[in-house]
């Protein structure tokens, strides 16, 4: 199904609904083709979910994901990720069409107080250090850079291709408290 948004994105707002991940949804993660590259990435990602090493996070509106959010709970990576106290969020964005309208903020919102619930105290992520949006929104949203990450990671594409990633980051972390 091509993605089309309303004529009246911010009407549609009212009838998006913020869940986790269904198995079956896993290619509509590759917004009609424009993220087919990251195809094994998503089902690993999903295989991590049935093992409750993390979380997937979406906001659909009727058939159609329209943001997304992964939550990684467990790694072999502490600074970023303990099982315990420290989770990551990764793979972080809104359809170009449903930005600027609080989207963001509700994905954000649902996945810290999930988080919360768990007993998570701390949230990582990293933002690439050219993305001054991104950069801004995790400011706005109380989190705080706390380091520098390199940003080299690589990953195997659809047809079965490796791929080395180059991005500088910086990165960020919100200590996460209830009633906020």
């Amino acid at each position: 199904m091509l993605f089309s948004p309303g004529l009246n994105t911010q009407k549609n707002l009212s009838k998006i609904e913020i869940r986790h991940l269904r198995e079956k949804e896993l290619p509509a993660l590759e917004w009609e083709g424009e993220y087919i590259h990251f195809r094994p990435m998503f089902e690993r990602a999903y295989r991590r979910v049935e093992t409750h090493e993390a979380v997937i996070w979406v906001a659909a509106l009727q058939d159609t994901l329209i943001g997304q959010v992964f939550v990684q709970l467990r790694s072999g990576r502490n600074e970023l990720v303990d099982g315990h106290t420290r989770a990551y969020l990764y793979a972080i964005r809104v359809r170009e069409a449903y930005r600027n309208f609080g989207l963001g903020s509700r994905l954000m919102y649902v996945t810290e107080n999930d988080l919360i619930w768990r007993g998570y105290r701390y949230s990582t992520l990293n933002v690439a250090r050219d993305n001054l949006s991104g950069l801004r929104f995790y400011e706005r949203h109380g989190y705080k850079i706390v380091g520098q990450d390199d940003g080299r990671w690589s990953y195997t594409d659809h047809l079965g291709q490796t791929h080395l990633v180059h991005e500088p980051a910086y990165r960020m972390e919100k200590e996460l408290k209830l009633g906020r």
